[in-house]
């Protein structure tokens, strides 16, 4: 195999593609790159069975050939190398070289012939969408996923797809982050849980330009993104996820309406007065115009008071600032209101005009 492919290029693909490389693994060739030279393109992969990345660039073939190359000291290689084209070629079944002006290394490869292909996706379930769109719908919801192994289908996000609509759901026990939108797609129906670290790595790969669209495949056991030249396949989590569809409410027994910013401000600032990281409770009194938030602790203690707008009944109640925190740093909207049953039951969050976007979050029992 020989080539000659540009090193800014090079380097971008290869931090994709590391991606999907394992760190530490018993098999040495899924802590591996597979870069495959084929005519005019060069395809680099990494797959750590649990999902896989393709990446396809264009470069100068010289000779055809496939190789596997520890991922990691390549990706330091080529980015240390200086700008321009670098040019890579076989010495011998097991070596490579990797040359750019007056660097030159000489790297052990592996034999490729083992190395695991992506698995085959069907394209019968399919939709497509805007990068952008996925991004963040991934975004004000990730944060929900269970951290915890104990319940393996909650460290995973549910992507549902019924009557023209996607929604992803996250769920950890706590809280319930809900984000939808429509399609133009209005008969196809999906239920998959998707793993959260493969959306996380997604993320950093999605474009953030509205016109760039991706294709999601749904399979029986795995998922495919696909963006143009790049493909992303990720198996999917089994067993049944939490039936989340009763919990919301739009019951109330309170409602108020509240300026988003200086709601996150003032939570923020209380959360301050915490030694956990923000674990121990914040309390709200609600009144018939104001909104009393005050933080107690070892430390000292703190209030802040936000005007509101109040429909039903005045309430006090507590909860953990690090989940209100997280929903509203995800909300777009200027104003949200919150609904309230009891100082007991759940409390959702919404922006004021649509229920496109739902947050739930549990409160926490103290003493009044």
């Amino acid at each position: 195999m020989k080539f000659i492919c540009n090193q800014n290029i090079l380097a971008q693909a290869i931090n994709i593609v590391i991606k999907a490389c394992a760190t530490r693994s018993t098999n040495p060739l899924l802590e591996c790159i597979l870069i495959t030279a084929t005519n005019t393109t060069l395809t680099l992969m990494g797959n750590n069975l649990e999902m896989g990345i393709e990446k396809t660039i264009e470069g100068e073939i010289l000779e055809n050939g496939k190789i596997a190359i520890d991922a990691k000291l390549f990706s330091e290689i080529i980015k240390k190398m200086p700008q321009g084209d670098i040019k890579m070629a076989t010495i011998n079944e097991t070596q490579i070289t990797i040359t750019s002006g007056k660097s030159r290394f000489t790297l052990q490869t592996l034999d490729t012939s083992h190395f695991p292909t992506l698995p085959d996706v069907s394209l019968k379930q399919s939709l497509t969408i805007s990068q952008l769109e996925l991004k963040n719908l991934i975004k004000q919801t990730i944060f929900s996923v269970a951290q915890e192994e104990s319940r393996p289908t909650l460290t995973g996000e549910k992507f549902e797809v019924e009557n023209g609509q996607l929604s992803l759901v996250a769920i950890d026990g706590f809280r319930i982050a809900f984000r939808t939108i429509s399609l133009n797609n209005k008969n196809l129906s999906i239920e998959k849980v998707i793993p959260a670290k493969t959306l996380m790595e997604i993320t950093k790969i999605l474009s953030n330009e509205n016109n760039d669209e991706v294709t999601i495949c749904f399979g029986e056991n795995h998922i495919l993104f696909n963006l143009i030249d790049t493909t992303i396949v990720s198996r999917l989590l089994e067993g049944e996820f939490l039936r989340y569809k009763d919990i919301f409410s739009n019951d109330f027994e309170t409602k108020i309406i509240v300026n988003r910013n200086e709601f996150l401000m003032s939570i923020e600032r209380s959360a301050l007065m915490s030694k956990e990281g923000g674990k121990n409770p914040i309390r709200f009194n609600i009144t018939q115009d104001t909104l009393i938030i005050t933080s107690n602790t070892d430390i000292g203690n703190s209030l802040e008071e936000i005007d509101i707008i109040l429909t039903g009944m005045p309430l006090k109640i507590a909860f953990n600032p690090r989940y209100l925190i997280d929903a509203l740093k995800n909300i777009e909207d200027d104003e949200i209101c919150i609904n309230f049953l009891s100082k007991t039951a759940p409390a959702v969050i919404m922006p004021i005009n649509s229920d496109k976007y739902r947050y739930l979050v549990l409160p926490i029992r103290v003493n009044d």
